[in-house]
């Protein structure tokens, strides 16, 4: 556990493949007093990168040498890496319609501590869910969205993203289709929650689709978001078994405590730096 005497941090990296990653990272986290509490790695042959995610506790409380000498190992390796405290709370903006599963069942976790997440506010095109969130004691931002002033709310939400200070964005079933200059301002930082098993049925009423198909399996998948609708890198993914008697709204009752699921995974793999972009594919260390 995290104690103010010792700190715990978590170091994530992206780099070429080549010998003795491993090898150099524990022996830089052993010089410098660090005990790895946990340790994961994934060497992608297709593309020839290295993945790697360490959990490890400063016993020496070395903290302020850590970010500056670890520069040089990530320059010999050409890493993309980040050293992170593990105590820190990412901070969060959720976004939400007129379909509040999805919503509540995050606001239940964060209030439950089951989510590692400092839930700054509660974005929404319609007030619906103003007094759940403002029961929840989190500030509520009403951004009505029509064809004229689409763009102006989107600026409206990316300064909210600035001001809070966001470390992610989350589409609580947030029924807009964002710009594609929004998606890559926010990318890798936006997770999206699709009711559906992805990449089948996709856009509007994927499980009327479904059952109009006779599916046997409905799922959801939950997404990085990208400026190409419903083909960002999946995060997670899950299924439930139906049968053939079953109506279009009983799909939709069932699917959406999968999509609860299936989000607040996603949710907290990134809260807790277990994803790692890999192209259009993820890593998730989970």
């Amino acid at each position: 556990m995290t104690t103010s005497e010792t700190k715990e941090y978590i170091l994530t990296l992206s780099c070429p493949d080549k010998r003795g990653i491993v090898h150099a990272v524990s022996g830089f986290l052993t010089e410098h007093g660090c005990n790895i509490l946990e340790s994961a790695q994934f060497g992608d042959t297709i593309t020839g990168n290295f993945f790697m995610r360490v959990h490890f506790k400063d016993e020496e409380h070395k903290e302020d040498g850590l970010q500056a000498d670890f520069q040089g190992l990530g320059k010999k390796f050409d890493m993309d890496w980040k050293i992170q405290d593990a105590a820190k709370q990412p901070r969060v903006l959720l976004l939400v319609s007129k379909i509040g599963h999805c919503l509540n069942d995050l606001l239940y976790r964060k209030s439950s501590g089951l989510l590692h997440a400092d839930v700054r506010a509660v974005v929404s095109n319609h007030r619906d869910f103003e007094e759940l969130t403002k029961a929840h004691q989190i500030p509520f931002h009403h951004l009505p969205v029509t064809p004229e002033n689409k763009l102006s709310q989107e600026q409206r939400l990316l300064d909210i993203v600035e001001e809070e200070k966001i470390d992610l964005v989350v589409l609580a079933r947030y029924m807009q289709v964002l710009s594609p200059e929004l998606c890559r301002k926010l990318r890798g930082k936006i997770i999206n929650i699709h009711h559906s098993f992805l990449p089948s049925f996709k856009g509007a009423r994927p499980y009327a689709q479904a059952h109009a198909r006779g599916v046997k399996l409905i799922g959801a998948t939950a997404h990085f978001v990208t400026d190409d609708l419903d083909e960002g890198p999946i995060i997670e993914q899950d299924t439930v078994r139906v049968r053939h008697s079953l109506s279009a709204d009983q799909f939709t009752a069932m699917g959406r405590d999968v999509e609860c699921v299936v989000l607040a995974r996603a949710v907290d793999w990134f809260l807790r730096n277990r994803i790692l972009l890999n192209g259009d594919k993820t890593i998730v260390f989970q």
